[in-house]
């Protein structure tokens, strides 16, 4: 044999999804979910300081703090079908960018204009950067096993993101101004860019026909309308008033029009034949439901912290912190349970266990039980979380890969809206159980006891102005009334998770995993030298 070796081809660019470069990718995809999922939250603590330093008017603290999920939800089907025609990656770096830019503006905003306008483009980068990580996951790990795997660290992050964005503004707005809850993005997304563009692969879907942009703006416009109605529903808006029934009527005629648009295309902009599909339709199903039962409960149980038992931000926060850290571990652990378990299992014992777990919290009363409200936060988180990455993992996996932008943005546009539904069903659940409990409370004024009708919050104000006997009945009156809604919110939600245990039964029994090749790393392809 010679000493020698004949020299070796030129090194070849490693494939997408080859060795370990993968879980690097899903390090970076995960740092932008963390971003998105923070922004959307880390405003709800600094709306007092932003409402004294700028002097918005009603309408405008409306907007500044509605317009980035409304933005973000109503484009997601744009820009994930974008995404797909015209490359994932570049997508989701100029998401990276408009997100920077929007931060800096946002932070530097001297006016609720101004702000507004941040908020918006804030939503608009949120669009392009969320479906944009689930499709090029959806490429990146062709093998169901460790996609699944993945899918769980992901939504784990998510659940983090949530949890994290009001600690990590309370934090900032104990040392810093309010802007400083925009500014942290930054230095992220100026690391993000170029790192993602260093390791991020790119990819499409097949390409044909071309994009159909009338299609992708019926799709934005009727999401948003229909957003907006929900939104302006859970915000407590009057059933028959226009703000509330035209864009829930504008939006779902344009929503019907584009699946009319979508079915007589030759090259539809989503293909919703996807649907037909029993594991697609009743994945996105089980995402609202789970997100429905979720953020309603969330809400309500941060109002029963704080009104009633009486803890502060930080104390109400750290409570809840324990269903954050049980869904992370569900994230986590789902791969296994899926594989072990199947899809049908495993997304509806995350349903039964959230049904239950809804059902232990009807125990709460106006005493502070801390280890009731654990075990019920915990089997909650975990429930919750088993359900979410079930249905994502299976939604994904039915998905054509040339479809993958699409079917990310129906997941994301399913979890939002389920979001706002929920907030507007069982707020509106809760109103209708907490009113009649202040109808004659003795002593105090009907015109009083009106009053205090709307919100536990406006009770204990008028309680307050009210003073001596009267004001204590009241405060009292409103604390019982706002638990009996409580338990009767608690219920109605427990039936609902029990429907989406029902609907699950249709998902498949186990999990299909084809035989995926998986090209070598590079350094092997390099080790082939001649001798």
């Amino acid at each position: 044999m010679s000493g020698t070796t004949t020299a070796a081809a030129p090194p070849r660019r490693r494939a997408a999804g080859a060795g370990a470069n993968r879980w690097v990718v899903l390090v970076v995809l995960c740092v932008s979910l963390l971003l998105v999922a923070v922004d959307a939250t880390v405003l709800h603590v600094a709306v007092p300081a932003v409402t004294e330093d700028l002097r918005p008017g009603a309408i405008e603290l409306l907007w500044i703090v509605d317009v980035y999920p409304l933005v973000c939800a109503s484009l997601l089907i744009l820009f994930g079908t974008l995404g797909d025609r015209v490359g994932r990656r570049r997508i989701l770096l100029l998401g990276y960018g408009l997100f920077g830019v929007a931060s800096a503006l946002a932070a530097l905003a001297d006016g609720a204009q101004v702000l507004i306008l941040a908020r918006a483009l804030l939503g608009v980068g949120g669009a392009m950067i969320m479906p944009a990580t689930l499709s090029i996951l959806r490429q990146v790990f062709p093998d169901r096993r460790e996609r699944a795997l993945a899918i769980g660290v992901w939504s784990a992050v998510a659940a983090v993101g949530a949890a994290v964005g009001p600690l990590l503004g309370g934090f900032l707005l104990e040392h810093f101004w309010w802007g400083s809850v925009f500014l942290v993005n930054i230095p992220l997304m100026l690391v993000s860019l170029p790192v993602g563009r260093l390791l991020l692969p790119e990819s499409k879907g097949d390409g044909a026909g071309p994009w159909d942009v009338a299609g992708a703006l019926m799709a934005a416009a009727g999401l948003f309308g229909v957003v907006l109605g929900v939104k302006r529903l859970g915000g407590g808006e009057p059933v028959a008033s226009a703000v509330t029934v035209l864009p829930l009527l504008v939006g779902a005629a344009l929503l019907a029009a584009f699946v009319r648009r979508q079915r007589r295309r030759t090259h539809p902009l989503v293909d919703l034949r996807m649907f037909r599909r029993p594991a697609f339709s009743t994945s996105v199903g089980c995402i609202v439901l789970a997100m429905l039962a979720l953020v309603g409960l969330e809400l309500i149980a941060a109002q029963y912290l704080q009104l009633v038992l009486g803890l502060s931000p930080l104390q109400t926060g750290l409570r809840l912190l324990p269903l954050t850290f049980a869904a992370m571990a569900a994230g986590l652990a789902g791969a296994r349970m899926l594989r072990r378990f199947g899809p049908r299992r495993m997304v509806c014992a995350g349903f039964c266990l959230t049904a239950g777990a809804v059902v232990l919290l009807t125990a709460m009363g106006r005493e502070d039980h801390c280890a009731l409200l654990l075990t019920g936060f915990v089997l909650l988180g975990f429930g919750l979380e088993t359900t979410l990455f079930g249905a994502y993992e299976s939604m994904l996996s039915e998905a054509p890969q040339a479809q993958a932008g699409g079917a990310a943005a129906i997941g994301e546009t399913s979890y939002q809206l389920g979001a706002g539904i929920g907030i507007a069903l069982l707020g509106s659940v809760m109103n209708a159980a907490y009113g009649p409990g202040l109808a004659d409370v003795p002593g105090v004024p009907a015109s009083a006891s009106s009053a205090a009708g709307h919100s536990l919050g406006e009770a204990y104000e008028v309680a307050a102005q009210l003073g001596g006997p009267a004001g204590a009945a009241l405060r009292r009156a409103a604390a019982d009334a706002f638990v009996h809604g409580l338990h009767v919110t608690l219920l109605v939600s427990a039936g609902l998770l029990l429907l989406g245990a029902a609907m699950a039964l249709r998902l498949p029994r186990v999990m299909q995993c084809e035989a995926v090749a998986v090209p070598a790393p590079r350094d092997a392809v390099e080790s082939r030298v001649s001798v």
